[in-house]
């Protein structure tokens, strides 16, 4: 990659950074209501992995979908004004955080039920094949969904059908809602991930380049020759589950969100791009200033927007 292309997913990153802060401020001033969750740590991973497919490629995630939108060219205006339910979301209002769907970007949703989504990214594997399309799809999920059913009939038909997905389990290691145990998690996943018969790999999700480097090898697979890949990336989430749910103090201690936030992908990807003479001071400082003023005419933009009228609520998405 040019010099420009990796200033340009560093400042992707550091987007996704600054309006999730943003948006959990918004919702405790109660601009923004029912659930959200964050994606704050876990930035490298959709930035890293859409980086290494194409713009008519498929993405499909779970329900903490702001990085993924953002990273995949959403308008932070629109993903904002969803976010506040307003008739200028990319939504219109109608999905909310959970719920971000963007046609013009092939971002067919985010999904709230867990690993009910998987099924439907292996759906759209099948679709580019009988089509004979020269496109592949990404699927995002958490490892809470490897103890669904649907995960594991997915990935064996999937294998079985040779199909050009590839599945991005994003291990953040609190498997919410799911009787799996943090500790046995990666093992547990790495064990069923080798009985579909495809590729499966692990990787640091700190790590901008190396997450880009082995999705780039999975996505080439699945385009040359119709092969899945199934890639547990570990990272880690700096925020709770969800709003409600306190960073620490629950189920993990102070110190164990201090030591874990010394891997922060944000300051990886900014110390490997000042080591490089690509970013100096001054840079990082004007990038931080763009940002916040993009994330700023955001807010604005979302708290102007109007509520969509009551009448609409049949109304298709695309008319």
């Amino acid at each position: 990659m040019d010099n420009d292309t990796l200033i340009k997913y560093y400042k992707d990153m550091l987007l996704i950074r600054r309006f999730e802060e943003k948006a959990a401020e918004m919702y405790t001033l109660g601009k923004i209501g029912g659930f959200c969750h964050l994606y704050i740590g876990q930035e490298a991973v959709a930035v890293g992995a859409l980086a290494a497919i194409r713009k008519d490629d498929y993405v499909i995630t779970a329900y903490r979908d702001h990085g993924h939108a953002l990273a995949i060219g959403t308008d932070p205006k629109l993903v904002m004004a969803e976010l506040f339910g307003k008739a200028t979301g990319i939504c219109k209002g109608k999905g909310g955080s959970m719920h971000l769907f963007d046609k013009e970007k092939n971002l067919l949703g985010g999904f709230a039920i867990v690993g009910g989504h998987i099924p439907l990214a292996t759906g759209v594997g099948f679709a580019i094949k009988y089509r004979k399309e020269d496109k592949v799809c990404l699927c995002f999920f958490g490892e809470g969904a490897v103890n669904a059913g649907a995960f594991h009939e997915s990935l064996n038909m999937a294998a079985l059908w040779k199909l050009p997905v590839i599945f991005i389990c994003e291990n953040n290691r609190y498997g919410m809602g799911t009787p799996i145990e943090r500790a046995s998690a990666i093992y547990d996943i790495s064990q069923r991930g080798s009985a579909y018969d495809m590729e499966h790999e692990h990787i640091d999700g700190a790590d901008f380049n190396e997450v880009r480097e082995h999705v780039k090898k999975a996505v080439d697979r699945a385009r040359e020759k119709s092969l899945p890949t199934f890639i547990e990336i570990r990272t880690y989430r700096f925020m709770g589950h969800s709003m409600a749910d306190p960073a620490h103090g629950h189920y993990r201690t102070r110190e164990e969100l201090t030591e874990q936030k010394r891997s922060d992908p944000i300051n990886f990807i900014q110390e490997r791009l000042t080591s490089e003479g690509l970013l100096d001071d001054n840079m990082v400082k004007a990038i931080g200033v763009e940002i916040e003023k993009n994330v700023a005419e955001a807010v604005a933009f979302a708290d102007a927007s109007p509520f969509p009228p009551i009448e609409s609520v049949y109304d298709d998405l695309y008319v």
